[in-house]
C-alpha cells in the first residue's frame, strides 16, 4: 500500500483539520512530515469512520482521534489531542488505563458496558459503551523513516480486526485489495480469498447493482453514507450503515475507496417495527374501539339483564312478603269478624226471643273483638308509617318511671327489672302514647324470650351522631331507648327477618307477630330509628334513637287539666262532614245525645253551602278523606268565611294527615276508630281551648 504525505492530513474533517494544524513539535510525535506511514495510514481509515477511534501511540500514549471520539468525551476536548493518556484519563476513566496496559502487553481486547462520566458545561451524564483496543507495533523510533508497505499492513490489520465493523479498500476497477477478519465470519471467505475478488463475486450483482451509484459516487471523489441490506452467510439479509471513503493519490486523483460496514440490523429492525406500528396504529385503534364497544354493549345488556332479574327477584321478595302479611291480617281478622258478627248475630236473635238478660256477655265479646282489629290496624299503620302521630316533647326517664309498676307486673316475680336512666337527659320529639305502645312490645317480648326468669334492663341515653352512623339517620342529637334481657336470644336467621310483619317465633296463637314490625315503623316516621342485637343463648338489647327535642331546656311543668263536662253547652252546633253513612250516624248521634245541634253533610260541596249560609256554626267535624275535595281543603274554604273555627278531622288513613303542617293553630285530629267517650271528650276539649 502506497502511501504519499502530500497534503495531509485532508481537511475534510473537523479533526483532519485539527491534527494538521496542531503544534506537534512539543510532542513525542514531533511533526507530522516524519510520522511512520502506519500511523498516517491508520488516520486515514480513523478520521473518516462515523464510530468514536482514538489512537494511543508511543509510550506515552499521545492521543489522536477523530471527530466521533471528540463528540464523546465532550468537554475534554480538543484539551486531549496530543497529550499523554494518563494525563487526560488516570482518575476518570480508569478502563481506558486498564486496556491499554493490556494493550502494551501484545493482547488485542474488548471491553464491554464500561463507563464514561462527561462533564459538560451544564451537567455532568454517564454514557456506557464498548471499548476496543488492539496494540500497533513498529520497529523503528519515532521521529525516524520507517522503511518497513508488509509490516504496517500488518499493524494495520491488527488494528481493523479488533473492530466490530467490515472494513476493506477496494481499488478503481472495485476489486479488493484488503479486507479485516469480519468478512470472514460475514462471508465466509478469509481475507487472502477474497483478495482480487470483484465486489460482484462477493455481495452478489443484486447487491452491487442496488449500490452502484453510491459506488461511482465515491469513486468520484464524494464520501458516500448510506443504509443498505446486504446478504450474510447464515442466510438472513442484513441491514448495514455504509460509509464509502475516497483514497486520493498525491495528485489527487481517487485511487480507490474505504468501506466501513456496520451492522444496523436490530436497529432498523426496531426502526421496521415503529414504522409498521405508526402505519396500523388508527386501523389498530379503530378494531380496538369497534371490540371495545361491543364489550361495552355486551355489559350493557347483561346490565340490564341483572337488573331484570334483581328486579324480578325483588318483586317476588316483596310479593312473598305481602303473602304473608296478607295471610296473617286475614287469619287475626277472621277471628275477630267471627266473634262480632256471630256475637250480634246472637244479640239479634236472643231480642227476637225476649231473651235479652242473655245478651250482655256477647255485647262484651264483640266489643272486644272490634277493639283488637282496631288496635291491629293501628300496628298495621305504625308498621306502614302511616299512622298519624303526635309528635311532642317527651321525657324519656319520666316515662319509663311512670310504667315501672306496670312493666314489673307484666314481667312477673321471676325476672328482675332494674333500670340505668342517664342523669340531664335530653328531650325526645315523640307520640307519647306510641312510645308506651312499643315500650310495653318490647318488655313482653322479653318476658317471652325468658321463661324461667332472668333480668331486664331499661337504659337511657344522649346521643349525638354523625351521618350514617346508624341506620340512614342525619347527623345531630338524639336520645335513645334501650330494651336489654338475658334471654334466649336469636339466631342469625330470625334476627335477619325480625322486623318482618306478621313474622313470629311464637307458637299459633300466642303473637301476631306485628310487635318488633310496628316498633320500626314507629320510630322511622317519628324520625328516628331501631337497632337490634342479639346472639343465641347470649340475650337481646333493642334500641329505639329517637331525635331530640329542638328545645333542650327542662320539661315544662304541665297545667292540670280543668275538670270539664263532656255536655254540650247551651246552643252550641257541630257541622259534621262524613261520607261514610254508618259513621255519619254514629257521629249525629252521639253529638245530639251530649246536647249539641248537630249538621250533616255527606261530601264538601254540601258543607261548604252551609258555611256559607247564616246558620250556626261553633266547630267543624270533617273526614279527610273525602271524594272530591278533601277535608284540609274544606277546612281551609271554612275558615275563609268564618275566621278561626275550630276544626277536628276524623281519619282511618290520610297520608296527608301525617305530614308535617297539616294541622293548623284550632285543629285537631281524631284516630278512627274511635269511642263515644273519646269522641265526647275530643270535642269537648277543642271547643274549651278556643277563645
Amino acid at each position: 500500500m502506497v502511501v504519499d504525505a502530500g497534503f495531509w492530513p485532508s481537511e475534510r474533517s473537523e479533526m483532519g483539520r485539527r491534527i494538521r494544524r496542531h503544534d506537534w513539535s512539543e510532542t513525542p510525535l514531533g511533526s507530522v512530515d516524519h510520522w511512520p506511514a502506519s500511523l498516517r495510514v491508520l488516520l486515514d481509515t480513523l478520521l473518516e469512520a462515523p464510530l468514536p477511534m482514538c489512537v494511543l501511540w508511543g509510550e506515552a500514549g499521545v492521543q489522536l482521534y477523530n471527530d466521533a471520539h471528540a463528540a464523546l468525551i465532550d468537554s475534554h476536548h480538543p484539551g486531549a489531542l496530543g497529550m499523554p493518556v494518563a494525563a487526560t484519563w488516570d482518575k476518570i476513566w480508569p478502563e481506558l488505563i486498564e486496556a491499554r496496559m493490556r494493550g502494551e502487553s501484545g493482547q488485542a481486547c474488548v471491553l464491554r458496558n464500561r463507563r464514561l462520566c462527561a462533564t459538560t458545561t451544564t451537567s455532568s451524564t454517564t454514557t456506557w459503551f464498548d471499548l476496543a483496543v488492539s496494540p500497533i507495533r513498529d520497529g523503528q523510533s519515532i521521529g525516524g523513516q520507517l522503511l518497513c508497505l508488509r509490516r504496517s499492513e500488518a499493524e494495520v490489520r491488527e488494528i481493523t480486526d479488533a473492530l466490530p465493523v467490515l472494513i476493506s479498500y477496494v481499488d478503481r476497477d472495485k476489486r479488493y485489495r484488503y479486507n479485516n477478519r469480519h468478512y470472514e465470519s460475514w462471508f465466509g471467505q478469509t481475507p487472502e480469498m477474497l483478495y482480487g475478488k470483484h465486489l460482484t463475486e462477493v455481495v452478489g450483482q443484486r447487491a452491487y447493482d442496488a449500490r452502484r451509484a453510491e459506488i461511482e459516487a465515491a469513486l468520484a471523489g464524494q464520501d458516500v453514507v448510506f443504509e443498505a441490506s446486504m446478504p450474510h452467510q447464515d442466510g438472513v439479509l442484513r441491514q448495514t450503515l455504509m460509509h464509502y471513503l475516497p483514497h486520493r493519490g498525491g495528485d489527487g486523483e481517487v485511487l480507490g475507496l474505504f468501506v466501513l460496514a456496520q451492522d444496523v440490523t436490530e436497529r432498523w429492525r426496531a426502526e421496521q417495527a415503529l414504522r409498521e406500528l405508526n402505519d396500523t396504529l388508527e386501523s389498530r385503534i379503530q378494531e380496538r374501539t369497534t371490540a371495545l364497544a361491543e364489550v361495552y354493549e355486551r355489559l350493557l345488556t347483561e346490565m340490564a339483564s341483572r337488573e331484570q332479574a334483581q328486579e324480578a327477584l325483588r318483586q317476588a321478595q316483596k310479593m312473598e312478603t305481602v303473602g304473608q302479611l296478607t295471610g296473617g291480617i286475614a287469619h287475626d281478622f277472621n277471628n275477630m269478624l267471627t266473634g262480632i258478627i256471630g256475637g250480634l248475630d246472637l244479640i239479634q236473635r236472643y231480642n227476637q226471643t225476649g231473651r235479652h238478660a242473655e245478651t250482655q256477655r256477647f255485647i262484651d265479646a264483640a266489643v272486644t273483638s272490634a277493639n283488637r282489629a282496631a288496635a291491629l290496624t293501628h300496628r298495621l299503620l305504625a308498621f306502614a308509617r302511616r299512622q298519624p302521630l303526635n309528635l311532642k316533647r317527651v321525657d324519656l326517664n319520666d316515662l319509663v318511671e311512670s310504667m315501672r309498676d306496670l312493666i314489673v307486673r307484666t314481667l312477673g316475680s321471676h325476672i328482675l327489672v332494674d333500670t340505668m336512666l342517664e342523669s340531664g337527659l335530653w328531650p325526645a320529639s315523640s307520640d307519647e302514647n306510641q312510645l308506651e305502645s312499643a315500650l310495653l312490645n318490647l318488655v313482653i317480648n322479653a318476658r317471652d324470650a325468658m321463661p324461667d326468669g332472668g333480668s331486664l334492663y331499661i337504659a337511657t341515653a344522649n346521643v349525638t351522631l354523625q351521618q350514617g352512623e346508624v341506620g340512614e339517620l342525619p347527623a345531630g342529637r338524639y336520645v335513645s331507648l334501650s330494651v336489654i334481657d338475658s334471654g334466649c336470644g336469636m339466631t342469625p336467621k330470625v334476627l335477619a327477618a325480625a322486623f318482618e310483619p306478621f313474622f313470629t317465633t311464637k307458637p299459633i296463637g300466642q303473637g301476631t307477630g306485628l310487635g318488633l314490625s310496628m316498633i320500626y315503623g314507629f320510630a322511622r316516621q317519628a324520625g328516628g330509628h331501631v337497632q337490634l342485637r342479639s346472639e343465641p343463648d347470649n340475650g337481646t338489647e333493642v334500641t329505639l334513637y329517637l331525635p331530640a327535642h329542638h328545645s333542650l331546656l327542662a320539661t315544662e311543668v304541665a297545667v292540670p287539666p280543668l275538670e270539664q263536662t263532656t255536655q254540650a253547652a247551651r246552643g252550641e252546633a257541630v257541622l259534621v262532614v262524613e261520607d261514610d253513612p254508618a259513621v255519619r250516624l254514629l257521629v249525629l248521634d252521639v253529638l245530639g245525645m251530649l246536647g249539641y245541634c248537630a249538621l250533616e253533610a255527606a261530601e264538601a260541596n254540601a258543607a261548604v253551602k252551609l258555611l256559607q249560609s247564616d246558620e250556626r256554626i261553633d266547630l267543624l267535624v270533617s273526614d279527610v278523606g273525602l271524594p272530591g275535595m278533601n277535608g284540609r281543603q274544606l277546612a281551609d274554604i271554612a275558615r275563609e268565611h268564618r275566621p278561626g273555627l275550630p276544626v277536628l278531622f276524623m281519619t282511618g288513613y290520610a297520608e296527608q294527615a301525617i305530614s308535617s303542617g297539616f294541622l293548623d293553630a284550632g285543629m285537631d285530629m281524631i284516630s278512627k276508630p274511635f269511642t263515644i267517650d273519646q269522641l265526647a271528650a275530643r270535642v269537648r276539649k277543642i271547643l274549651v281551648d278556643m277563645p
